[in-house]
Formats: C-alpha cells, sequence, structure tokens
C-alpha cells in the first residue's frame, strides 16, 4: 500500500481527493494548517470511504513539521493542493501569495528531496494562460497569468518544471484545473466558503438558500449563444479521479508535465443559472449587471492530452454537478458549522 502526502487536504478539493485515494487503496497523510480547510471535513472522509487517514496540523512553509511528517510515515509521493486561490485577494496582497503559494512548494520540495521523494501531483490552474485566444485551450497556448494568483500557480510549475529538468529523479505532473462544481454525492463534504463565495455556483446554492437575494450576472453582452460568458466547469469528483489517475501515471512517467483537467464541454452563466433551477426546482432570481473588467467571453480546456496520457475523461454533466452542489447545500446550511 503507498502512502500519500496531501497538502491542503482538508480543503475542497482537497477533501474529495483524499475520499477517492483511500477507496483506490492508497493509505493518506494530511498536512493543513485550516485556513481554508476544516477538520470536520476529514472526520467525513472517513466516514465515506470507511477508512482512517493520518493529520497534521502544519503550514506547508514550515519544514520543521514537513520533516516530521516525512520521518513518521513512509511517504511515497505528494500531491499538493496547499495554497491560497482568490483571484481579488491576491491583487491586494501578493507577497502574501508568493509566499504561500510558490514558497510554500519549494519548501516541501527541499524536505521531499532530503527524504528521497521526487514524485508530485500539483494542483495548478487554468489561470496559468491569461487572457488566452484559443478556444478551446490545449497545454501548449501561452502562459500569459494576468493576476499575482495565476501567476504564483506558474512559478511553482516552474520550478517544478526545473527541479524535472535537473535531476532526473524528479517527476511531477501539474493538473490545470478550470471551474471545480458539486461536491460528493453523498452529501458529507462539499464546498465550504468563507464570507461571500467569489464562485458561481456557491453563490447560486445560497441564493437558493435563502442567504443571498440574487445572482450578479455579469454582462449579457458577449458574443456567446445567449450573451453571458461562458465556462468550463467540472464536477469535484471528477477531478478528483484526476489526480488519482495523476499519481498511478508517475508510476511509469518521468519528467515534467502539465495536463488540463475540464470538461472540455463550455457553459454560459445561464444554462449553469438553468441547471442549478432544475436542481432547487424553484427559481432562483437573478439581475443582469455591467461587465466586470478582465472578463472574458469564452473559456474552455482541450482535454484531448489528459484523455491520450491518463486514460481520464470527465463522466459528469452540469445537472449532476447542480444536483450534488444543491444536496450538499441543503443538508449543511452553515457548511461544516451545521
Amino acid at each position: 500500500m503507498k502512502t500519500i502526502l496531501v497538502t491542503g487536504g482538508a480543503g475542497y478539493i482537497g477533501s474529495h481527493t483524499c475520499v477517492e485515494l483511500l477507496e483506490a487503496g492508497f493509505a493518506v497523510v494530511v498536512v493543513d494548517n485550516l485556513d481554508n480547510g476544516c477538520e470536520e471535513a476529514l472526520n467525513r472522509v472517513e466516514r465515506i470511504s470507511h477508512r482512517d487517514l493520518m493529520f497534521e496540523h502544519a503550514d506547508v512553509r514550515d519544514k520543521d513539521s514537513l520533516d516530521r511528517v516525512f520521518r513518521d510515515f513512509p511517504i511515497d509521493a505528494v500531491v499538493h493542493f496547499a495554497g491560497l486561490k482568490s483571484v481579488a485577494e491576491s491583487v491586494s496582497n501578493p507577497d502574501l501569495y508568493y509566499d504561500v503559494n510558490l514558497g510554500g512548494t519549494i519548501a516541501l520540495c527541499e524536505v521531499m528531496e532530503s527524504h528521497g521523494v521526487t514524485d508530485i501531483v500539483f494542483s495548478s490552474s487554468a489561470t496559468v494562460y491569461g487572457i488566452s485566444s484559443s478556444e478551446p485551450i490545449p497545454e501548449y497556448a501561452e502562459t500569459q497569468p494576468a493576476q499575482p494568483y495565476g501567476k504564483t500557480k506558474l512559478a511553482a510549475e516552474q520550478h517544478l518544471q526545473t527541479l524535472c529538468e535537473a535531476d532526473e529523479r524528479w517527476n511531477a505532473v501539474c493538473l490545470r484545473y478550470f471551474n471545480p462544481v458539486g461536491a460528493h454525492p453523498s452529501g458529507l463534504i462539499g464546498e465550504d466558503p468563507k464570507g461571500i463565495p467569489n464562485n458561481l455556483a456557491p453563490y447560486l446554492t445560497q441564493v437558493a438558500a435563502g442567504f443571498r437575494d440574487k445572482l450578479m450576472v455579469f454582462g449579457d453582452d458577449y458574443p456567446t449563444h445567449d450573451g453571458t460568458g461562458v465556462r468550463d466547469y467540472i464536477h469535484v469528483v471528477d477531478l478528483a479521479r484526476g489526480h488519482v489517475q495523476a499519481l498511478e501515471f508517475l508510476a511509469d512517467q518521468r519528467g515534467f508535465m502539465p495536463l488540463n483537467l475540464g470538461t472540455g464541454r463550455p457553459y454560459s452563466v445561464l444554462e449553469v443559472h438553468a441547471a442549478f433551477e432544475r436542481a432547487v426546482g424553484e427559481k432562483l432570481p437573478y439581475v443582469i449587471a455591467p461587465r466586470r473588467d478582465g472578463d472574458i467571453a469564452i473559456y474552455f480546456a482541450d482535454t484531448a492530452k489528459a484523455e491520450m496520457e491518463l486514460g481520464w475523461t470527465a463522466h459528469y454533466d452540469m445537472d449532476d454537478m447542480a444536483r450534488d452542489a444543491w444536496n450538499w447545500q441543503s443538508k449543511n446550511p452553515e457548511g461544516y458549522k451545521s
């Protein structure tokens, strides 16, 4: 049984990935400082999988704590989620984002190397592409992130690529994913944003739950079929399974590889809204607002490479994402505090 260290494993995507790892037969050790995660999520991961995991409350930048984890557990590989993820916050506090997202990755890699662990799956982001002119966006598209968040993700990727090029022992898969949506079908774990949600799906479920009055649709005059922005949304369980398949791929893969994870099927804001209305079974109020600066009309993934290299494809569609997101919200109206 291989032992996998999951940094940031108490977060939204991390917790779902822990479920998939445990169900695939891996042993799991989680390191999380709980800034964006919740220990209750890990308790529920154990309930879903009927297996135990190990948890260390620590910051990924704390090399002493990381060193202790690698001494205490026979770590075989790492899935690295730990980091900050708000685009808006990264603009107002870029130093923090470089410290956590890049500095944390460097610290983790230094401790990994000191213990002879050189296989890593990195949680990257489609924001590394910036404003891409490609439709859909392939992995070879130019990387020009516009905001500090995307720049820190790209810098972490570049650090991993440099390690792989300098030392043939290192192997890294960087998963660039688009817009995670949904929750585990059990309704036990899901997205639990702090404060006002930055993303469309949790905002819609909070409108449905009565915590928000209405959805603001920013722009209805884009050159799309219904005038609203079009994006690639991926069910979080599909995304989690992609991490497991990337780990299995590392058993034979050498070197560095970036891969997109998305459905390759774009949905407009109004299509997402309609799917959530179907899931909830009632109308969800919305109003049209002016476009936001920096938003673009269409942004979705070319997923052919992930299918070819990993044998991975997304299985859930938007109705599945909306159903599971609402199931989580309705069972946990105040998230893990419920």
